[in-house]
């Protein structure tokens, strides 16, 4: 039972980047920024990795996305647009549940870059031994 209803919005997060995405019945049209995302996201696999959350429902074409995205570079957006379109897939039609859990589509990647601690050239890298 699909809800009958206009704009599903929802929020998608990867790393530092945030994504809100307003899903629409439509011809299959994804805008990211105002921009189309073909130019929006340059490498050929991060529009593969957009379009996952489509083809797990088997419903490529069927609905439009305008996405604002914040923070992160071009991977932490596209899989932060992915997370958004899945679970706003999951808010139109529950029945969608069972593909996108199976493809890991609806669990957050909560991995973040760890901190530089003090005394170390980076978040574990030691300054270098000196025996003499």
């Amino acid at each position: 039972m699909a809800r009958a209803q206009k704009n599903i919005d929802s929020v998608g997060k990867r790393k530092t980047s945030i994504a809100r995405i307003l899903l629409a019945a439509g011809a299959g049209k994804i805008t990211v920024n105002e921009k189309d995302f073909q130019s929006y996201f340059g490498r050929e696999s991060l529009r593969f990795i957009v379009q996952q959350p489509f083809d797990a429902t088997n419903t490529a074409g069927k609905f439009d996305v305008v996405a604002t995205i914040m923070g992160g570079g071009p991977a932490g957006q596209a899989a932060a647009l992915k997370h958004g379109i899945a679970r706003a897939l999951l808010k139109n039609n529950e029945e969608f549940r069972k593909p996108l859990r199976n493809a890991g589509l609806l669990t957050r990647d909560s991995r973040e870059v760890e901190r530089k601690k003090y005394g170390h050239r980076g978040a574990r890298r030691r300054p270098q031994y000196s025996k003499r």
